[in-house]
Formats: C-alpha cells, sequence, structure tokens
C-alpha cells in the first residue's frame, strides 16, 4: 500500500474517471458556493469548521470532475472557486450529473428553509413559491425560460460583487424548472 492508496478517499480512486460520489463536506462546499460565490479553502474551512487541507482536497476533487472551477483571482497563493459557470458547448455526463446535484441541493435547501423559516427574522418569514401549467411550443417554452433569465438578470452581478448587494439582501434561491409534462396509461406506460 503507498501513500496514495491512503489519501485517497474509497469513494473515488484517483485518474479513473468514476463518478464522484456524494460527500458531507463537498455537499457542504457546494451549498456554500451557491451562497457565497466565490471561496478559498481558508474562507471554507473558516465557515464550515473543517481544516483548510480538507476543503482544500475536496475543492480540487470538485474541480477535477466539472463541478467547481477556479474563479479569477489577481494573483497570489489564494485559490478562489466558484461552481462551474455554464457554457452551450458544454454537453456530457458531467453536465447531466451537476444538474441532478443542483436538483438535489436545492431540494434540500428547500426543506432547510421549511423546518427553520421559524427561526428567521419575521421580514424573512415568507415565501414566494408557485407553480403553473402552460401549453406551450418547445419554441415558446424557450421564450418563456429566457425571460425568466433576462429578468433576473440585473440581480446576477450581486452573486460576484459583494458590494452592489443592497443593505439587507440575502441570498434568494431562484429556481425555475421548464419541462413537458409527461402522460400516463393505466398500466404505467408513458404515451407519446
Amino acid at each position: 500500500m503507498t501513500e496514495d492508496d491512503v489519501n485517497t478517499p474509497d469513494d473515488q480512486a484517483a485518474g479513473t474517471g468514476e463518478e464522484l460520489r456524494e460527500h458531507e463536506v463537498r455537499t457542504a462546499l457546494l451549498d456554500l458556493l451557491a451562497e457565497v460565490g466565490t471561496v478559498t479553502a481558508t474562507e471554507a474551512a473558516s465557515r464550515l469548521g473543517y481544516s483548510s487541507g480538507l476543503c482544500s482536497f475536496h475543492l480540487r476533487q470538485l474541480a477535477r470532475h466539472g463541478y467547481i472551477e477556479e474563479a479569477p483571482h489577481g494573483g497570489g497563493r489564494a485559490r478562489p472557486w466558484r461552481l462551474r459557470q455554464h457554457t452551450p458547448a458544454a454537453d456530457g455526463p458531467t453536465e447531466e450529473q451537476f444538474g441532478d446535484l443542483a436538483r438535489g441541493l436545492e431540494d434540500e435547501s428547500w426543506q432547510r428553509w421549511l423546518t427553520q423559516r421559524d427561526e428567521v427574522p419575521a421580514e424573512w418569514r415568507h415565501d414566494e413559491a408557485f407553480s403553473a401549467v402552460a401549453y406551450l411550443t418547445p419554441e415558446e417554452m424557450s421564450r418563456v425560460a429566457n425571460v425568466i433569465r433576462r429578468a433576473l438578470a440585473p440581480y446576477q452581478d450581486r452573486e460576484q460583487r459583494p458590494l452592489a448587494r443592497p443593505d439587507g439582501a440575502r441570498p434568494v434561491a431562484l429556481i425555475s424548472r421548464l419541462f413537458p409534462l409527461l402522460p400516463h396509461t393505466a398500466d404505467g406506460t408513458d404515451q407519446q
């Protein structure tokens, strides 16, 4: 057994390209990045209560598997990380796995909100959850998604620029899922 065998977690063999399994520290890091935008291993360690070495290791694992990337910075030893920026050319299983992980984090954050909302200041104790069904063509569905993106665009820079946030601003989950509803048949198979 080598030092690499000891230091490689058993949920991921080094260099094998295997899927990155869920892990408490990685989940906490992704949640933190979704909240604050960018973070170094030292900052993550301070906020999460883990060692900076452990945070650094898991940040590198997340980057190696395409979940996060190094954020632009002015040099120096500090390495800030951010969630991987979506690019239209990025297709394949990594994007799909990231989508599954993101939906899981969204669901976990929603459940945490439901159980802890009585503990937040009174002005934050409400939410704006809603859903709707609309009959759309694929082109119309894309147009609706683009309208939502444009409506959110004026607020997007606040993630990377904390000084642009007004007093009292908090991170708010903005989740929109547009997908076709599939019909069910009596025998459990879907009809086209």
